[in-house]
């Protein structure tokens, strides 16, 4: 089963918080239920440092101590929402966090990493050299959402928290990191539909107005 969220190649927090996004038949959550949840780790395997053979077994498994790890990626989107929202100004209704205020927001991703018991180890990569891996004596889904909340710290404690952006473009309820300046959208498709309604607005507000545009 393949995730249906929109995977950009932005920093994997930033990925799970646009397991919520938007088309024209409304506002989407990617991490529904549990087969949608472990559909999106499968999908994010490649970027963590896991084996990404043992996260596969345990989401086609699906229990033991695998079972609330869906929750915990749950409640880590939800927080990672609302402290983007508090660090992009963002006020787009149909984006808000059911995640009430920036404290439990903090306490959240916190308590989610100390769930998952997650740790770095060094393990051979087969070719003569070393490698670093997340494991978690819960199993490798917990060790999976327990990495991705590492790295959302490193985020909201870095400088790329203050190139966190929410996209403006009408219907859109993603967050992207501006790595070039005059980067405005989360894709060129979103900066499309913004520039289409933004000459509309000109123009029907030079109608309303009685004024000619301007050729």
């Amino acid at each position: 089963m393949a995730t249906d969220a929109p995977l950009m190649g932005e920093p994997l927090p930033v990925e799970l918080m646009n397991t919520v996004w938007a088309d024209r038949d409304g506002v989407h959550d990617s991490l529904g239920d549990r087969a949608a949840a472990y559909a999106w780790l499968e999908s994010v395997a490649p970027r963590i440092d896991i084996d990404t053979a043992s996260l596969t077994r345990a989401a086609a498994a699906g229990s033991g101590r695998d079972q609330d790890a869906a929750l915990l990626l749950r409640r880590l989107r939800d927080s990672l929402r609302r402290l983007a929202a508090d660090a992009t100004a963002d006020d787009r209704a149909a984006a808000a966090s059911p995640v009430a205020d920036v404290s439990s927001a903090v306490g959240e991703v916190n308590e989610v990493l100390r769930s998952a018991a997650s740790w770095p180890v060094l393990v051979a990569d087969g070719n003569g050299g070393w490698t670093r891996r997340v494991e978690s004596a819960r199993g490798p889904l917990p060790a999976a959402v327990g990495s991705i909340a590492s790295e959302a710290i490193d985020l909201f404690a870095g400088p790329l928290r203050g190139e966190l952006r929410a996209c403006r473009a009408p219907g859109c309820v993603l967050y992207f990191v501006r790595h070039h300046p005059r980067r405005e959208w989360c894709s060129a498709a979103c900066g499309n539909r913004a520039r289409v309604a933004r000459h509309y607005q000109r123009h029907a507000g030079s109608r309303g107005s009685g004024i000619a545009p301007s050729p």
